[in-house]
């Protein structure tokens, strides 16, 4: 297999499997990478000794993180197990330390004022719904306008990290401005409709062909935050309407975080983070917050108590008794 076949190959693979673009992209970079660092040698001829040498590189010269390292160990398994068809084992390379941090928290008084600043309409919508759901940036930018159920106030999150699915609360201050922005949304359909004789979104490729490509033009699976303009879809080279970027989110964040005066380092994951604080600090069980952030293992979710403990200040210190 030439190594111009290789990348189609795992393109395609990566597509039969359902897995996400930004995974495709990643997984080829490393592919590409791999290569390179072999001297162009076919991967079929370097086998398990070829990955450990990858990635003790990866780790000892270039000192990466540890989930770098684990995306491309993930990236090398799968192209040599689901395209190559070779099976590696033994692979004993050398891993950076996992350095144990607790995350970024925002006190409530701070949120407040990150929000206070934000800009009106869907800046300030969207990250009131990512704190007020504790989402994900990429789930609140992948919304449908089928997520929504407006009936009995929640959120369905749809293919989550791992696939899943979970439902959350609709906030009740936020509903009559996700109504509001429906029918923004609502409109740009239309107007696709209009002008293009169709709106057409991205739909994985497996369950649209299934649906005979009546999902990627229906209204119920449109983007709840479509971009102003139409662009080419990567994957297929076809005109569609994507959902707003997250370049945005982190502009529109970092805007309010200098306006509202806080001088922490915040990215739209720490709104998630302090919503699973807040819920600890409220009284939520820690499996319900697991729950509701759609972490896999209850470990995960036990760091928010760490956080807590911290913030409360539990340990008195020796020196406010001098």
């Amino acid at each position: 297999m030439a190594k111009g076949d290789i990348e189609n190959r795992i393109r395609t693979e990566i597509k039969r499997q359902g897995m996400a673009y930004r995974t495709e992209e990643a997984y080829v970079s490393w592919y590409k990478r791999y290569v390179r660092y072999h001297g162009r040698e076919h991967p079929s001829k370097l086998g398990g000794n070829g990955v450990e040498t990858f990635l003790n590189y990866l780790a000892g010269e270039q000192n990466v993180a540890v989930g770098t390292q684990n995306q491309a160990f993930s990236a090398l398994i799968f192209l040599y197990r689901e395209v190559l068809k070779i099976e590696i084992t033994g692979v004993d390379a050398k891993r950076p330390k996992v350095k144990k941090k607790l995350p970024v928290v925002l006190s409530r008084d701070e949120v407040r004022r990150l929000l206070k600043n934000t800009r009106a309409g869907i800046p300030s919508l969207m990250l009131r719904l990512l704190y007020g759901c504790g989402l994900r940036v990429s789930e609140g930018l992948r919304m449908r306008v089928k997520d929504l159920d407006l009936e009995n106030d929640c959120i369905w999150v749809r293919d989550g990290k791992g696939g899943k699915d979970r439902c959350v609360s609709m906030p009740e201050n936020i509903k009559s401005e996700l109504e509001r922005q429906l029918y923004r949304a609502r409109l740009q359909y239309e107007e696709d409709v209009e002008n293009h004789g169709e709106s057409k979104v991205y739909v994985a490729e497996a369950l649209d062909r299934k649906s005979g490509g009546n999902f990627s033009r229906s209204w119920e699976w449109f983007w709840l935050f479509p971009m102003m303009r139409r662009g080419l879809d990567p994957r297929d080279g076809t005109e569609k309407r994507h959902h707003i970027l997250e370049g945005a989110v982190s502009k529109w964040l970092k805007s309010a975080v200098a306006k509202a005066g806080i001088e922490k380092r915040v990215t739209a994951h720490v709104l998630r983070h302090s919503f699973a604080t807040h819920l600890l600090q409220a009284g939520v069980d820690l499996r319900s917050i697991q729950e509701l952030l759609g972490h896999e293992n209850l470990k995960t979710t036990e760091i928010y108590t760490h956080v807590v403990k911290a913030m409360a200040g539990k340990v008195k210190s020796p020196l406010d008794d001098l």
